[in-house]
């Protein structure tokens, strides 16, 4: 450089003029290239750019032959360009045709070009093409050197993710950063939706990247440096931070990257090289995760979200970014992308305006994925990335069914999506003109269709659905969406309103289910390292009765001349449900000595979920009024699966001789004892699964409410007499290879059962 102290800010001082001059954009990139070389002394400059195509195309050059720009191509990966954009990582080469990637392009006249030093064009991790300096003489570049080019390229990058460079890309052709992407992922919640995406924490845009005056900046970035270590120390301090598990390991980590003295340095550098203190952090995060992105070590990727999450506080931090109201901006259409968001924050979205929801985290049975049930949208987790990915406002297509992402869809999938949508609605039509049909079977078997619930918006849908009552009612959903602990009347007044509006039909409520994965924000227990076999649900409650009296308490005042139906959660032992009789008895007297109105029939039922129950059978049915078989849990717990991990989540299957035998011998308690037995989980909404329930003798099940519909179209076609002689065979013969989901398959196709 001309001036090794000066070179790079005054290259960025008139970068920053060529912008703001009301340049077309072909004009602006000749200039740019021309300012580079003359700046750094270099022969030739030269910008590639990313098409959607995976060619990196020439779009300006100064010393190289100009014919050339347009016509130039490498496929990523090709060449010693291709290579840059591929790595994402820079080349400094005294001798570049020496290297063994080097390709020729004759129409460049390159030839006669020996140093080479190339960068990538990063944004958000992500190489959307290439810029170059070349010089005749071989030499190695300087570091400081690289460091402008680099700074250079981002200020290029902002020029593509604008949609400058849209007017000169030739015809038909799109840039990589606007390409369509399918993104696979886990299907939680059927349905499609077709709408722009709505980043649930927006990616902070840094519009200032150029600084004036560099010392100032690195005070900005010292002061916003500390705040940002004090407020670390600040929740590792924190009494309900426990001394050891993962929730404290994250904050360790947090505190390992903000005291680096190798990031600050880094920082510090592309301040003194002409940014301002939040460009500098956008840079070095850019340079870092394109490093990372591209680990195998699954330890060392999940740093890179965490070094993500620190850097974004910083951004935050030093652009004054206070967040916005949902409502803000919000499309009609909005699909909402996150990494992971809790229950209360997607209910404070405008309902009417989301059409979907998209996580890279979570599980089926996360609270967040149940509300989103409870909403009737489209849910699609486990979507790795797919956040870096996406940007305010992309055309997207969650595909509930298949667990897929569109993103950017090209319009004859667009076409394709908008028709299954049509398609799906005309299929509603017709679930809902069954809605006053009765349900039963071929064969005069009368089956009760319940639904599961567990909010208030939920409630409209029992007439929607043609559910006969809910057969599931979450009570710890009110709980966990609350930022403080539901006071005795506030309950009692939501008991009441889930009553009213129910009319006459029954609502089973469940009590307290918290712990495990539902943690609600102002009720922490210990750290667990396995909390779905932890200290949860009836646990949980009978270790502080308190809380079990104020909710039965407010149950019983709820339901004053009306008939209550409570059940109880994870029981593991018939002594369990004693002890839940005997505080209920206690505060039926307590009411009644006081003169309040209860319930004209009470019903206490307990859920089936825990294996030891299965040699327990004929007592607990004795010591309860009805059982629910909450199969989720009773499958993860008796096939020894996490549910919340994609590895072994789908090793094993409910539809499986060994399950559907212990399905059976829970049926046969019941009718041996005259116990009322439903099933609650995920089996009944799956008109197959629920199928093969009814197979095996159940005769209530509860879902969510739009499985009632297809369930319902289902068992009007099945003969259940026919189905049950079949399974009870294929059931009883223990050479049978054939899986019964098979089996099941072939039934329902040959006796024309709508699946």
């Amino acid at each position: 450089m001309r001036d090794q102290s000066g070179g790079p800010r005054v290259l960025l001082r008139r970068l920053r003029e060529l912008m703001a001059e009301p340049l077309e954009p072909q004009e602006r990139l000749d200039r740019i290239v021309r300012q580079i070389a003359s700046n750094m002394v270099a022969e030739v400059c030269s910008v590639y750019v990313l098409r959607a195509d995976g060619v990196l195309e020439l779009y300006a050059t100064e010393g190289l032959n100009k014919e050339a720009v347009h016509l130039s191509q490498l496929k990523m990966g090709q060449g010693l360009v291709g290579t840059i954009a591929a790595s994402a990582q820079p080349l400094n080469l005294s001798d570049a045709q020496s290297h063994p990637a080097f390709r020729y392009l004759p129409e460049t006249g390159e030839e006669i070009y020996h140093s080479f030093l190339g960068v990538p064009i990063l944004r958000g991790g992500r190489s959307l093409g290439v810029l170059v300096v070349q010089n005749k003489a071989s030499r190695n570049y300087r570091d400081d050197e690289l460091e402008a080019l680099e700074t250079t390229a981002m200020v290029i990058a902002e020029m593509i993710a604008t949609g400058d460079l849209k007017k000169i890309t030739k015809p038909g052709l799109e840039l990589d950063l606007t390409r369509s992407i399918t993104i696979d992922g886990d299907s939680y919640n059927d349905g499609i939706g077709l709408g722009y995406v709505v980043l649930h924490e927006p990616r902070i845009v840094v519009t200032n990247l150029l600084n004036d005056d560099a010392e100032k900046e690195i005070r900005r970035l010292a002061e916003a440096l500390g705040s940002l270590r004090i407020s670390i120390d600040d929740m590792l301090s924190r009494r309900e931070v426990s001394m050891e598990g993962e929730h404290r390991e994250v904050l360790e980590t947090y505190r390992m990257f903000a005291h680096d003295q190798g990031w600050v340095r880094k920082l510090e550098e592309a301040i003194r090289n002409g940014l301002t203190a939040e460009a500098a952090v956008e840079k070095v995060q850019s340079d870092t995760k394109a490093r990372m992105i591209r680990l195998t070590d699954p330890y060392l990727r999940e740093r890179m979200h965490d070094f993500e999450d620190l850097a974004n506080r910083l951004l935050r931090m030093l652009t004054g970014y206070t967040g916005r109201t949902l409502a803000e901006g919000l499309p009609a259409d909005a699909i909402i992308f996150a990494r992971a968001m809790g229950a209360a924050e997607l209910l404070d979205y405008p309902r009417t305006n989301v059409r979907g929801l998209v996580l890279e985290e979570g599980a089926v049975t996360s609270h967040v994925v149940i509300v989103a049930r409870a909403m009737g949208i489209p849910v699609v987790g486990q979507a790795a990335g797919v956040v870096a990915l996406a940007e305010n406002g992309d055309a997207v297509i969650v595909d509930g069914e298949e667990g897929h992402i569109h993103l950017r869809p090209l319009s004859d999938l667009q076409r394709a999506y908008e028709e299954k949508v049509r398609f799906r609605a005309r299929r509603q039509e017709q679930f809902r003109a069954l809605r006053a049909v009765e349900p039963v079977t071929k064969d005069g078997q009368r089956i009760h269709l319940l639904m599961n619930a567990g909010l208030l918006v939920d409630l409209p849908q029992l007439s929607e659905s043609g559910a006969e009552g809910i057969g599931l009612f979450r009570t710890e959903l009110q709980f966990m969406i609350a930022s403080t602990m539901p006071k005795a009347d506030e309950q009692e007044s939501f008991y009441r309103s889930v009553i009213k509006q129910s009319g006459s039909r029954p609502v089973t409520f469940r009590t307290l289910d918290i712990g495990g994965d539902k943690v609600v924000p102002y009720f922490r227990g210990h750290e667990e390292e396995n909390p779905a076999l932890g200290w949860r649900a009836i646990r949980l409650s009978l270790d502080r009765p308190g809380l079990l009296r104020t909710q039965l308490r407010a149950m019983l005042r709820a339901a004053a001349d009306r008939e209550l139906k409570l059940m109880v959660p994870m029981v593991t032992e018939v002594q369990e449900i004693v002890r839940v009789r005997d505080i209920l008895r206690k505060e039926v007297q307590h009411l009644s000595r006081f003169g309040h109105g209860l319930p004209r029939k009470l019903q206490v039922g307990a859920m089936l979920e825990v294996p030891a129950l299965l040699w327990q059978l004929d007592e607990l049915m004795e010591a309860v009024d009805f059982v629910s078989v909450g199969s989720n849990d009773l499958f993860q717990f008796a096939m020894a699966v996490d549910r919340g991990n994609a590895r072994v989540s789908d090793r094993f299957d409910p539809l499986g001789r060994s399950f559907l035998r212990i399905l059976r011998d829970i049926v046969r308690a019941g009718q041996r004892t005259g116990t009322p037995l439903t099933l609650c989980g995920e089996l009944a909404g799956k008109p197959l699964s629920a199928m093969a329930l009814l197979g095996l003798g159940f005769r209530s099940i509860s879902m969510s409410p739009a499985s009632i519909g297809p369930v319902k179209a289902m068992l009007l076609a099945l003969d259940v007499g026919a189905l049950s002689k079949v399974m009870e065979d294929a059931l009883n013969d223990t050479q049978a290879v054939e899986p019964m989901r098979h089996l099941l398959e072939h039934f329902a196709h040959s006796h024309n059962i709508p699946l």
